[in-house]
């Protein structure tokens, strides 16, 4: 291990600059900068050609090193002359580069092309990535942030003015200046390469895990006032979500909003059929399907209008002028749709707080990797796409449900899903009508759905997210008049739950899986 106990803080003059970019925001200015303080510009390809374009006198890198761009373009700035510009240190290293003929490049300018837009093209194969990966930008990025005490280096077009200003007002490169953009510099070559690992990599749960995002923006707070926040976008996606939505009006979403949105758009996804999604604090309180966008939204309100105060309502069809009518009469949150016809904007203008989203169109929801953090780590999962047809399906009573009612089962446990642990769902006629969730105990579950349904319950089918360990949650619901039950199964007492179904005359359906929402 090299071990070297001083590091150069004092301001550093600028004699000699690299310029290599992709991207060419901002780069004829800070050109026009460094020829105005007189120091030499080293560049290479496209970026010498923009820099000369506009009159800017620049020297090809080969030209400098007196070495040709080799190999189509592989071997360019890997350079002992480049290289050791970059890296060597000034007080330590001065005889070396004496010696080897080595100048000092005091200034990188780098950016790297975006792999991400190669491996998102639809022709895009390994060999057209693997040519895609940069070797000589890193190098010099790595570089220059390394040797942070004699060397400056910036990536982002943004911070291009911070460099002008101080060549401007001191004609020098503070080290403070420098510490922060060497960071900059560290992060975009972190992610460029967690990129290329996430493509590379056989599996999704690699030894190795990478998150690789960008800041989209800074909010207001998180959870509760006291709490700082950012939201972050995975780098090029362009999928139909909360963070890509139109946002017609509205307020700026907060950490919360933007939580609640995310829930109730990932509980619409579950349906092909128009279907209406109402969320209080991330649990769906009022789901409905059918036909009629404005019924659907009648009934899903009204499951439990006390909690859909405030809420986020959801469509999976265009909103149309009559919903929009029947939404500006109580306070939600947030609406959000593929799309908003002309008249229902019109409508919302009328309530100038109210947030509405135009997501686009709604898919499936994609196979991909949840994360949370937990004291030391994180814990990473698959998402639960398990879908669970009337086949998947085991009658376990005495008695046989309806179709009706395993169509209602059905529909009631793509919702539950969507409900914190321990969940209860009730629904009727394509409708939920009473969630217990997020309880310490199943049978408070139950108590707490039957609450919220009140007489609604009768004729309705009863879900559970995992299998019920004992038989008190059944003889809960026997005078409720629910007629079926749907629940994985699993208990080792599930023999004394069946007895008490039949017992009470109620049906009974094992799914053989359970849909846990901690």
């Amino acid at each position: 291990m090299i071990q070297k106990n001083t590091l150069n803080k004092e301001p550093i003059r600028v004699k000699r600059a690299l310029l290599s970019v992709f991207d060419k925001n901002n780069i004829i200015d800070i050109g026009k900068a460094l020829i105005d303080n007189e120091i030499e510009i080293l560049s290479t390809g496209g970026t010498a050609d923009a820099l000369r374009n506009n009159n800017i006198n620049v020297t090809d890198v080969s030209d400098y090193t007196h070495f040709p761009e080799i190999m189509d373009g592989r071997i360019k700035t890997i350079n002992p002359l480049i290289e050791g510009g970059i890296l060597g240190l000034r007080d330590d290293h001065k005889k070396e580069a004496k010696e080897n003929l080595i100048k000092w490049i005091d200034l990188v300018i780098c950016n790297l092309y975006p792999f991400s837009d190669v491996i998102s093209r639809e022709d895009c194969n390994v060999n057209l990535a693997l040519e895609n990966i940069d070797i000589g930008g890193p190098t010099m990025i790595r570089s220059a942030a390394k040797n942070v005490g004699w060397v400056c280096v910036a990536v982002d077009p943004l911070d291009y003015t911070i460099i002008i200003n101080e060549l401007i007002k001191n004609s020098t490169i503070s080290y403070e200046t420098r510490k922060h953009l060497s960071a900059k510099a560290f992060g975009h070559t972190a992610q460029y390469d967690s990129i290329i690992h996430d493509y590379f990599k056989d599996d999704q749960l690699s030894n190795n895990l990478t998150l690789t995002y960008k800041k989209k923006s800074n909010l207001r707070y998180g959870e509760n006032p006291h709490q700082s926040a950012s939201l972050y976008k995975i780098i090029n996606n362009n999928e139909p979500n909360i963070l890509n939505a139109i946002i017609h009006q509205g307020k700026e979403l907060s950490y919360n909003n933007i939580m609640d949105a995310d829930s109730a758009l990932a509980c619409l996804k579950e349906f092909d059929e128009p279907a209406c999604v109402i969320v209080k604090h991330s649990n769906p309180c009022g789901v409905s399907v059918g036909n009629d966008l404005l019924k659907i939204y009648d009934l899903a309100f009204n499951a439990d209008s006390i909690s859909a105060f405030g809420g986020i309502v959801a469509f999976n069809r265009t909103c149309t002028e009559d919903v929009a009518e029947a939404i500006s009469k109580v306070f939600v949150e947030i609406v959000l749709a593929p799309k908003f016809d002309k008249n229902s904007l019109e409508i919302f203008k009328n309530k100038k707080n109210l947030r509405v989203l135009e997501i686009g169109e709604i898919r499936k929801r994609a196979d991909k990797l949840e994360v949370r953090n937990i004291d030391g780590g994180l814990l990473v999962q698959d998402v639960d796409n398990k879908s669970l047809r009337e086949n998947d399906l085991k009658v376990v009573t005495k008695i046989s449900p309806s179709k009706k009612d395993i169509k209602t089962a059905l529909f009631a446990w793509k919702v539950l899903r969507h409900a914190k642990s321990n969940g209860i769902l009730i629904a009727k006629n394509d409708t939920t009508v009473g969630l217990g969730a997020g309880q310490v105990s199943r049978v408070d579950a139950v108590s707490m759905a039957l609450q919220k349904g009140g007489d609604e319950v009768a004729g309705g089918v009863l879900a559970s997210d995992a299998f019920f360990p004992f038989r008190d949650s059944i003889d809960a619901i026997k005078d409720s008049g629910i007629c079926s039950v749907i629940q994985p199964g699993g208990s080792i007492r599930d023999k004394e739950v069946i007895a008490a179904c039949n017992d009470h005359g109620i049906s009974m359906l094992f799914t053989g899986a359970r849909c846990f929402k901690h």
